[in-house]
């Protein structure tokens, strides 16, 4: 079998149409689901890009494979021991793989998967391409930021200067057919992720995406809504945000409601256009699998790094993104030949799963890395629950999801001298309105996801080798990285971006 894995940039879980969102356009997404599993509780495991997209990779939880910030050095530059990938994996079993679009992963000295692909195509290639073959385009290029405005990854919604086709969205979907095609001709199995760009922000869609929701398009029913239960650092940047710090098309000066409602809606209908967008990339990779005959022979997944707000809450983008479902939470959908079809679990799931998942289904023998589960009998219709709680940390915060409850630790260090946490009952509040983690009536709930967490942290911790007396820094045997080898200036940098 091949391996098909789509990973979008951001794309919180609610926004399917499968989720009867009412607004969002997923008609490509809508039918990977029918004909396969959504997993309607799926979470990733880390609120940040580089953490997430490495424990999809390697299989591990970030407290092992020791990542936490959005850069670093390569797993295994101090030692000879690299992190084993999904895509090592694979190719010692004869399989070519590749990465196309954005890989966002370590890379000093070198690209940590660099020794495992076959083929590695990011975001300097396709302006290598744009500026090649559309020459008058190159300097439009607008997928992490408008050329108009000085700064990256501006908090700003607007139709796109370019056309799908030439987007990196569009760019990767025809690298990756091109890949696919010269795999079957050569009769190679495939492991292949797609990595699209969008919708992270600037969310810039192709116009013809932008056109298909309207121009006074409501904004979330969460917008405007009372945060006073929520932590000091979610408060602050909602009030950030309506007082014009992150506006780029609108003058912080005009500070007034109705030019906050004007930046909310821009980023609002570009984020919801964004994932149309991204729909339409997943529909042409169906659509040459289905016309190639290689449908019947190729496992299909579609998911991301992590979710975000997007106005929900007031909140502009993802951060402060632990503290809510709506960043943690990620569509998973999977189909996979001879599997039923139109199968919605509601088990709880990990991204960690995956790696461990593609090689049962693949028929390889198992990652003796990983720390996720198969979850291949779940996509046969099982219904008994592979665990019994799932995770998303970072380095000083933990998010624990059981039963109807969500809870968030925060350290110390966060907020000193406050008793800081959140408590949802998600079962009956999912825009998570009331904080219970203070109220006497639930301390007993608080403490049972305290002692859960503990539990989890205890039974996932891996036993790593010690710091070598020369300064080295050796991989245990299992592929972590030594105890003594944390990596806290990644941990004061994340402490940095999300206070």
């Amino acid at each position: 079998m091949n391996v098909l894995h789509i990973l979008s940039d951001q794309h919180a879980a609610h926004l399917l149409g499968c989720e009867n969102h009412a607004q969002v356009m997923t008609p490509h997404l809508d039918r990977l689901a029918a004909e396969g599993t959504r997993f309607a509780n799926a979470y990733c495991q880390n609120p940040i890009c580089t953490p997430s997209r490495i424990c999809y990779l390697s299989g591990q939880y970030c407290n092992n494979h020791g990542y936490y910030g959005l850069s670093g050095p390569t797993p295994g530059h101090y030692g000879t021991r690299p992190l084993p990938n999904l895509f090592g994996h694979f190719r010692k079993q004869g399989y070519r793989t590749a990465l196309i679009g954005k890989t966002h992963l370590p890379h000093d000295p070198v690209h940590w998967l660099a020794n495992d692909l076959d083929v590695i195509m990011d975001r300097p290639e396709h302006l290598q391409w744009l500026s090649k073959h559309h020459p008058e385009l190159a300097d439009l290029e607008d997928s992490c930021a408008l050329p108009e405005y000085p700064g990256t990854q501006q908090l700003e919604g607007r139709p796109s200067n370019l056309p799908f086709e030439m987007s990196v969205e569009g760019w990767s979907v025809t690298e990756a057919i091109a890949f696919m095609k010269a795999s079957a001709r050569d009769r190679q199995p495939f492991c292949l992720q797609v990595s699209l760009y969008r919708p992270h922000q600037c969310c810039t869609p192709d116009r013809r995406f932008w056109d298909m929701y309207d121009d006074d398009l409501d904004l979330p029913a969460t917008f405007g809504a009372d945060v006073s239960h929520r932590p000091p650092h979610f408060r602050q940047t909602v009030r950030r945000f309506s007082e014009g710090q992150f506006w780029v098309m609108e003058s912080p000066t005009c500070n007034d409601d109705a030019a906050f409602q004007r930046v909310a809606r821009r980023i609002w209908r570009g984020y919801l256009a964004s994932i149309t967008h991204v729909d339409h990339a997943v529909g042409e990779l169906m659509k040459f699998l289905n016309d190639s005959g290689l449908s019947s022979d190729t496992v299909v997944t579609y998911s991301s790094d992590h979710g975000a707000y997007a106005t929900e809450f007031g909140l502009p983008e993802k951060a402060p993104g632990i503290c809510s479902e709506r960043v943690c939470r990620v569509p998973m959908l999977w189909r996979v030949p001879g599997r039923p079809a139109g199968v919605v679990s509601r088990a709880l799931v990990e991204t960690v799963d995956m790696a461990a998942t593609f090689s049962h289904l693949c028929g390889l023998p198992p990652m003796q890395t990983v720390d996720g589960f198969d979850l291949s009998g779940l996509l046969s219709g099982n219904t008994s629950p592979l665990r019994a709680a799932a995770v998303t940390e970072t380095a000083h915060s933990k998010a624990i999801r059981w039963d109807r409850w969500r809870l968030v630790q925060y350290s110390s260090e966060l907020f000193p001298q406050q008793n800081i946490g959140e408590l949802y009952d998600i079962e009956n509040d999912s825009d998570e309105t009331r904080n219970l983690y203070s109220e006497p009536s639930h301390a007993g709930v608080v403490a049972e996801g305290r002692l859960r967490l503990l539990d989890w942290m205890i039974k996932t911790r891996r036993i790593t080798t010690l710091m070598s007396r020369d300064g080295g820094h050796p991989l245990a045997e299992d592929g972590t990285l030594p105890n003594d080898h944390r990596d806290r200036w990644r941990a004061d940098e994340e402490l940095a971006n999300y206070v």
